[in-house]
Parts: C-alpha cells; sequence; structure tokens
C-alpha cells in the first residue's frame, strides 16, 4: 500500500472484523477524500498494523508505541459518533 489510492485503502479497510468493518469502511467513504495528505498517510499506516492492534487503538485499551496514530483514530471514533 505505498500510494493514497481510495480504491486500494478502502479495500484495505475492509478487515474481516465486523468491529472494525463497521468503523473503517464508513470513514473510508465518507471523509478519506476530506483529510489532509498528513491524515491520509497516517490513516494508510494505521492500516497496515494487526486487526487486534486497530480495535486496541480504536477502544482506547492499547499502551503501545502507536501514539502517533490518536489524531487518526480520534477521527474515526468522531465520524462513528456522528453516524450514529
Amino acid at each position: 500500500m505505498k500510494d493514497l489510492n481510495k480504491h486500494r485503502i478502502f479495500w484495505h479497510s475492509r478487515r474481516g472484523m465486523l468491529e472494525l468493518d463497521l468503523l473503517l469502511v464508513p470513514f473510508v467513504q465518507d471523509v478519506f477524500d476530506d483529510l489532509t495528505v498528513k491524515d491520509q498517510i497516517l490513516y494508510r499506516d494505521l492500516l497496515l498494523l494487526e486487526d487486534q492492534d486497530i480495535y486496541a487503538l480504536l477502544m482506547g485499551s492499547s499502551h503501545s508505541e502507536h501514539t502517533k496514530y490518536a489524531a487518526i483514530t480520534t477521527k474515526i471514533l468522531a465520524h462513528n459518533k456522528d453516524q450514529r
């Protein structure tokens, strides 16, 4: 996943873990185009993590070195909250 092709990003957002799919797929469909390039790169890099790590970051239970993803996970969660 070297580029920021939205089609590729969309397919990499489909994780096969329902909890992640419900957060990531709508986010990439609705918000990705409006993100800054920096945030698009951060989102792309987030997708390189294992499903369990992404889930832990989104649920706030990760105490790892992945603090660089805090900004994008906040945006993902805010979008999900707005959709309810």
